[in-house]
């Protein structure tokens, strides 16, 4: 199989970091996940996102390490969950994910929720700051912070996240955070692209109109739109062909109005939970 090129992201420390990747929420630990990843590197996916929650780094450690892809060519991403959160819990719970994925390193960390009611995401920021400075990671960052949560981190640090993952999707464009992080130099990643579990997103008319025009799935033109609005982009799936399809996206080009088109279905409507209030341990 041709392994197609992609774009890649410059973080603000200079790290590269791969614009598509697989993400493997819900995929079960062992086969199923070893698979997905396995697939995933062949068909030229070079970002792999997890997180201790999943419980599936063994997983995912496993098919990098079987993989004929060089480590260093393989971009990690894993996080550090809500119950671990605090200065003397950090770096057990770093130590743990990366013995379960069988590395030496890991390419970023990601604070997983602010917790805000818990208020210790600014000392476990510091504690990630140790970590990056120590090399142990390449670089840092968090998960489904709003731009408080991000001004608060401001106010205690000078380390600047090099990216904040969140829920975003055509219906969810979070346009105020994605310009707050533009303007810090904050690289926005999307989990729940196409929209999550149960959506209806994909029947909408408006992208299977531009899938047919350019020989695509509504799946493909919204990983596209991403691409096209300088997001990272972790489509999850354990099926081999749905994984090359989502990577298949590449070889065409979304025009301004069709981007705006794609624009226009936004309705601000979050599916997942609101990082004000989600303080699950």
């Amino acid at each position: 199989m041709a392994v197609i090129d992609q774009p890649t992201i410059t973080l603000r420390n200079g790290v590269q970091m791969p614009q598509l990747g697989l993400g493997v929420w819900r995929a079960k630990d062992g086969a199923e996940v070893e698979h997905a990843v396995r697939a995933a590197l062949a068909c030229g996916y070079r970002l792999i996102d997890t997180a201790a929650v999943y419980q599936n780094e063994a997983g995912v450690g496993a098919a990098i390490r079987s993989s004929d892809v060089p480590r260093k060519d393989i971009f990690v991403t894993t996080k550090l969950w809500n119950s671990d959160q605090g200065a003397k819990n950090v770096r057990a719970a770093f130590e743990a994910s990366l013995e379960r994925l069988g590395l030496d390193y890991i390419d970023l960390y990601l604070i997983h929720w602010p917790m805000p009611k818990k208020g210790l995401f600014v000392e476990t920021w510091k504690e990630f700051e140790k970590l990056l400075a120590e090399g142990k990671v390449r670089s840092i960052g968090v998960s489904n912070f709003t731009v408080e949560h991000l001004e608060e981190l401001a106010k205690h640090s000078e380390t600047v996240p090099s990216v904040n993952q969140v829920e975003l999707h055509p219906r969810f464009p979070q346009e105020e955070l994605r310009r707050y992080c533009s303007e810090h130099d904050i690289h926005v990643q999307s989990w729940s692209p196409i929209g999550g579990q149960g959506s209806d997103l994909l029947d909408e008319e408006t992208l299977h109109d531009i899938a047919q025009d350019h020989g695509k799935t509504p799946a493909q033109v919204v990983v596209r739109w991403h691409l096209q609005h300088d997001l990272i982009v972790i489509p999850k799936s354990v099926n081999e062909q749905r994984i090359a399809q989502n990577f298949d996206v590449f070889d065409f080009e979304l025009s301004d109005d069709e981007m705006a088109a794609i624009d226009g279905l936004a309705t601000g409507q979050r599916r997942g939970p609101d990082p004000n209030e989600f303080n699950t341990a």
